[in-house]
């Protein structure tokens, strides 16, 4: 028998060594990317580089899938280079999985080189990057990469269908994409039909998107959660709700997309109590972002400022929206300090404000009249945290510094602003020039809105009123002919209350409240009350073609003094009352208001289109600044 040499068995002590060691490291990796410990799986994939070793394609995909669960993009981009290694052909499996973890990862420049060297592409290859181009509202591409599919051979399936029709911009294009569909009959499939009632809600046809979803014989969770939010994202709250009690009458459960859709819609309705009712349901899904950023933007539209931070602060995870909502939230509600003192300890927690929130942050200082915080914010944005002032900034500003009396300011501030002022901004310095009487400016800044806004009663109402002011006569006769030329009517304000979850709405000069004649006594008797405490009515805000006692009879009526009277009625106890209103509130209302508080020691909420209002104890949350 032939001897074997020392040096022989040498090397095969070391072949054999690095065999048990190579099936270690695999075992290991394995092991560790199915225990989602993407710490420790790593380190075992850089032994696997250095021994030039690869393991299979699950166990890859299993750790690209760490990968996008904990946002780790370096250890994405090495198992990247580690498939693509010498010795190794990558599956077109897998490749896909690296194009989906780039999408998920929103880097898109690094999907589509992928994309691009791929020997071999299939309908998931297609499909991520259409599904990608939509979602980033890349929708030319989408669609041209729809084209290029078919031309490549690959059938796209249904999941590609509704990406491409998300994409879609016109109804001219959704036929045309919805004709594809039907001819590989995928007409009736549910991602299909969610997809068509998805882009019918975009472009705001929302019974086309009902008739779609009422023909379908059968629903699913995901077939309801998208007309439901179709519905809701279109502020059509009433049909969001009823749809939401269809769905529950059809014994489909809420999902987090369906409470955040219902929540959208209790926030549009100012439904407080139905939206307390909502938030039971959404306990179950108590780590979610977005449905917990729902959740906080509902109560602080609906003025319930205390819960809204309850939640705020129960929140395990924020991002820079749940920031954003609550610093706004508390800025509308009159509530300065604690939107700017949150705005602090959102910079100390290393959260880097974005547009909404710097907004936010303006509108606090705006409504409290601190115009050197205001000017600081604004004039630092774009240095600290490299954001361009926007229209929403400057409106902030302009009205800032309008109700500040620094008119000559606000108006120089508007013909410097770099985008072109909208309706918006001028409307600001036209409620400041008529709080501090400057007649002459007022004109100036309403001429400028009618010609942003031909349409627009409100302006045409308030210069009306501001000649009336000054006895121009001639001018009030010429402003009330154009309107009447126009057919513009002045639109009535009106006013909501939520009484034992129903909606009791209230419009000046309409009677037809089944209660309205008992609200009425009860008015007359409130106001009488009031004037032992030195209210009476204050006519400036009546309409200045009226007589005195006429004057004094319209501003008794206006809906949201009908309102607050019909939640003393109908609430008994200490439950606050509630009131949403379409226009902004007059000051008569307003000291009205604070008296009711007063005397009934009862808490008002009004929330009017610009703010709310927090009344307690004869004083308001905005500090008579508003």
């Amino acid at each position: 028998m032939k001897a074997i040499s020392s040096t022989t068995v040498k090397r095969l002590s070391l072949s054999r060594f690095y065999s048990s060691s190579s099936s270690s490291i695999l075992d290991d990796f394995t092991e560790f990317c199915y225990q989602k410990d993407i710490f420790r799986a790593t380190k075992a994939m850089e032994s696997m580089e250095n021994l030039k070793i690869h393991t299979d394609a699950v166990t890859y995909s299993q750790f690209i899938k760490c990968c996008i669960a904990n946002k780790a993009v370096e250890q994405g981009k090495l198992v990247h280079k580690h498939v693509f290694s010498v010795g190794y052909q990558p599956k077109t499996f897998l490749i896909n999985s690296l194009l989906n973890m780039y999408v998920k990862f929103k880097l898109l420049d690094e999907a589509e080189t992928l994309f691009d060297q791929m020997p071999e592409r299939n309908v998931v290859s297609w499909t991520t990057m259409i599904s990608a181009y939509s979602n980033a509202k890349m929708n030319d591409k989408a669609l041209r990469f729809l084209v290029l599919m078919i031309r490549d051979g690959v059938l796209p399936n249904m999941y590609t269908y509704s990406s491409v029709l998300r994409a879609c911009e016109g109804l001219s294009s959704v036929w045309q994409i919805f004709t594809c569909a039907m001819k590989v009959g995928l007409e009736s499939d549910a991602f299909v039909r969610s997809a068509l009632i998805d882009v019918y809600s975009k472009l705001g046809e929302l019974q086309c998107a009902l008739r779609v979803f009422d023909e379908m014989v059968t629903q699913d969770s995901v077939v309801w959660n998208s007309i439901i939010g179709g519905f809701a994202q279109n502020s059509d709250g009433d049909e969001a709700l009823e749809l939401y009690k269809r769905m529950k009458r059809a014994c489909f459960s809420a999902d987090q997309s369906t409470l955040t859709s219902v929540l959208r819609a209790c926030t549009s309705l100012s439904l407080l109590e139905v939206g307390r009712q909502v938030h039971v349901h959404v306990v179950k899904f108590d780590h979610d972002l977005i449905l917990n950023n729902a959740l906080v933007d509902m109560y602080c539209k609906c003025g319930g400022l205390e819960d809204a931070n309850i939640v705020f602060t129960r929140m395990g995870e924020k991002d820079v929206i749940s920031w954003s909502t609550m610093i706004a939230g508390f800025a509308q509600n009159g509530y300065t300090r604690e939107a700017l003192n949150l705005f602090e300890a959102m910079q100390a927690a290393n959260i880097k404000p974005n547009y909404i929130t710097v907004v936010g942050v303006l509108f606090a200082c705006g409504h409290a009249g601190l115009v050197d915080e205001g000017w600081y914010h604004f004039q630092s944005m774009k240095k600290l945290y490299g954001i361009d002032p926007g229209r929403e900034h400057y409106g902030c500003i302009i009205d800032l510094l309008g109700r500040a009396g620094k008119l000559d300011e606000a108006v120089q501030l508007i013909h410097e602003m770099v985008v072109e002022p909208d309706a918006v901004t001028w409307r600001s310095l036209l409620s400041a020039c008529r709080v501090h009487k400057n007649m002459d400016l007022a004109i100036y800044a309403a001429e400028q809105v009618l010609k942003l806004d031909s349409e627009d009663s409100g302006t045409y109402i308030l210069l009306s009123n501001i000649y009336a002011n000054s006895h121009r006569w001639e001018d009030v006769a010429r402003v009330r002919k154009a309107m009447k030329d126009r057919g513009i009517k002045k639109e009535p304000g009106c006013s909501w209350i939520e009484v034992h979850k129903k909606i009791h709405t209230f419009i000046v000069g309409d009677n037809s409240h089944p209660e309205i004649e008992g609200i009425n006594k009860q008015l007359a008797h409130l106001i009488n009350r009031l004037k032992g405490y030195g209210y009476f009515p204050d006519t400036n805000y009546a309409l200045h073609d009226l007589e005195g006692e006429q004057q004094e009879q319209s501003i008794q009526n206006h809906s949201e003094k009908l309102a607050i009277v019909f939640g003393l009625m109908s609430l008994l106890g200490e439950k606050t009352i509630r009131i949403k209103k379409n226009l902004r509130i007059c000051g008569d209302c307003h000291l009205f208001a604070k008296l009711v508080s007063q005397i009934e020691h009862r808490t008002i909420v009004i929330r009017d289109p610009v703010r709310y209002h927090h009344f307690k104890d004869g004083s308001c949350s905005c500090g008579d600044y508003w």
